[in-house]
């Protein structure tokens, strides 16, 4: 298990019709601020500015298909030959990460096989390495 801290974000946050909304630096949008959605705005900022990951090799809510259920991957990160490198699944701070959550990402690994499998709920996560075809925890994040 990784334990995370972020650092003090400049989010661009504001309030219409009583609902807080949050910038998306990445999608260039405006999203709903949900508990799910401040951890996944919390990851991106640590990839970019801590991880040092490209933002230009990140995805958000990639859409991808499992027969013919239509599923969205939280974050890839694609290498720089853009193929899928890393699936980071997120889930709000009071979400227990648990079997459930790592079959989830494991599906989403069969319609994108990477190297990484990342499961968080904001202040801890979970990373995987696939070696030899099997998974093995990591216990520190990823270097790009």
């Amino acid at each position: 298990m990784i334990k995370l801290e972020f650092t003090k974000y400049q989010f661009k946050i504001k309030k219409e019709n009583n609902i807080e909304l949050i910038f998306d630096p990445f999608r260039k949008r405006w999203f709903t601020l949900t508990p799910e959605e401040w951890v996944r705005q919390n990851i991106l900022q640590y990839l970019t500015e801590i991880k040092k990951y490209p933002s230009t090799l990140i995805a958000i809510e990639k859409e991808i298909y499992l027969g013919e259920l239509k599923k969205r991957c939280d974050i890839v990160v694609y290498n720089r030959n853009s193929l899928p490198w890393m699936i980071i699944e997120c889930k709000e701070m009071n979400v227990q990460i648990n079997s459930k959550v790592l079959e989830q990402i494991l599906r989403y690994h069969i319609t994108l096989p990477a190297k990484y499998l990342v499961i968080t709920n904001g202040s801890y996560c979970f990373a995987f390495e696939k070696k030899e075809g099997q998974f093995y925890e990591t216990d520190e994040f990823p270097e790009y």
